[in-house]
C-alpha cells in the first residue's frame, strides 16, 4: 500500500470542512492529520473530532502544539488573506520545508491553477489557489491563449449569495485583485479584469461564470477545440464543471474597433465562454460550486505534490 502523507487544514468553516471530507473519501496520497479552527463550537471541529481527527480551536499556534504536527507534511489554509500571511510564517518557524496550499487571496506564493501550471509549481513551498472564479475561468482564458494572443480577458463570476460566507465577503476586494492578476500571469492575457456577483435569488442558483477574451484573429474551430479539451481536463477533478452552451465568436473589424478601458481601441476576435459549476455536495449544497471548485482544485494540487514527495523520499 502506498504511504500517505498527513495533512492539516487551518479553517474549520465551510471550505475547510468540505475539504476534510474530500480528503477522507478520495485521498490517494494524503490523509487527515488535524483540523484547526478558532471557534470551539464550530461544526467543522465537532465533525472532525467525531471522525477521529485531531482538533484544536487555538489556530495555527494550536496546530504547532499538537503532537501530530511533527508528522504533518501538507497544510491547507482556508482562513483569510491576512491570517494566511501570519500562519505561513509561524509554520515555517517550525518546519521550513512544509508545503502550504493557500485557499485565501493572500498570494504570497505563486498562483496555481492545476490544469494550467501545476507542473511549474510542483516544488513550490507555498502555492496560491487564486479564487473560486479564477479556478473556474482562468483555464478558459489559457485555452484561448494557447491558440492565439489574448490582449484582454474579462471574467464575471456569479455565485449564490447563500454560498458566500463571512470569509468570502471579507475578501471581495482581494478576490477581484487576485483574480485579475492571475488572468494575466496564468491565463496569458495581456490585461485581465474580474467581476463577482452575489446572486440573492431563491432558490439558490448554481455558480455561473462568463469569460470574454479579445484576441488576434485565429481559427475559431481550433479555439473551440482547445476550450473543449480544457473543460474536460477541469472536469476530471471537478465533476460538476461544464460548458453551459456553445462558444460564441464575434469578429470586430478594423473599420469599427471597440474602445476597451485600459487597452484602448481593439479589433480582432471576441470569444465568449459560458460555464456552470455544480458542487459535489460532499458537505456543501450542490449550488455551492464556487466553494467546491476551490476545495477540488486544492486537493488535486496537493495530491500531485504528495505523490511527488512520496516518490522522491
Amino acid at each position: 500500500m502506498t504511504a500517505k502523507l498527513k495533512a492539516a487544514i487551518i479553517g474549520s468553516g465551510n471550505i475547510g470542512t468540505d475539504l476534510m471530507i474530500k480528503i477522507m473519501r478520495h485521498g490517494k496520497h494524503l490523509e487527515m492529520g488535524a483540523m484547526v479552527g478558532i471557534d470551539p463550537n464550530s461544526d467543522g471541529l465537532a465533525r472532525a473530532a467525531r471522525l477521529g481527527v485531531a482538533v484544536t480551536h487555538e489556530g495555527a499556534q494550536g496546530l504547532v502544539n499538537l503532537p501530530v504536527f511533527k508528522n504533518i507534511d501538507v497544510v491547507f489554509d482556508a482562513t483569510s488573506a491576512g491570517a494566511h500571511i501570519k500562519n505561513d510564517a509561524l509554520l515555517r518557524q517550525h518546519k521550513p520545508n512544509i508545503r502550504v496550499i493557500d485557499l485565501t487571496p493572500a498570494a504570497i506564493g505563486p498562483y496555481c491553477v492545476p490544469v494550467v501550471n501545476l507542473d511549474a509549481q510542483i516544488d513550490a513551498p507555498n502555492v496560491n489557489m487564486v479564487t473560486c472564479g479564477g479556478q473556474a475561468t482562468i483555464p478558459m482564458v489559457a485555452a484561448v491563449s494557447r491558440v492565439t494572443k489574448v490582449h484582454y480577458g474579462e471574467i464575471v463570476a456569479s455565485i449564490s449569495s447563500k454560498s458566500a460566507g463571512p470569509g468570502t465577503r471579507a475578501n471581495i476586494d482581494e478576490f477581484t485583485e487576485t483574480t485579475s492578476k492571475a488572468i494575466e500571469a496564468v491565463g496569458g492575457a495581456a490585461k485581465g479584469k474580474a467581476i463577482i456577483v452575489l446572486n440573492p435569488a431563491e432558490p439558490p442558483v448554481m455558480m455561473r461564470d462568463t469569460v470574454y477574451t479579445l484576441s488576434d484573429l485565429a481559427d475559431q474551430a481550433k479555439i473551440e477545440a482547445s476550450i473543449d479539451e480544457m473543460a474536460k481536463a477541469v472536469n476530471a477533478y471537478v465533476p460538476g464543471y461544464r460548458l453551459k452552451q456553445k462558444v460564441q465568436f464575434d469578429v470586430i473589424p478594423e473599420s469599427a474597433p471597440i474602445n476597451v478601458p485600459g487597452l484602448g481601441k481593439f479589433s480582432g476576435l471576441k470569444t465568449s465562454i459560458f460555464i456552470e459549476v455544480e458542487g459535489a455536495a460532499h458537505y456543501l449544497p450542490a449550488y455551492a460550486g464556487n466553494l467546491d471548485i476551490m476545495t477540488s482544485a486544492a486537493l488535486a494540487t496537493a495530491e500531485r505534490m504528495a505523490e511527488r514527495m512520496v516518490a522522491v523520499a
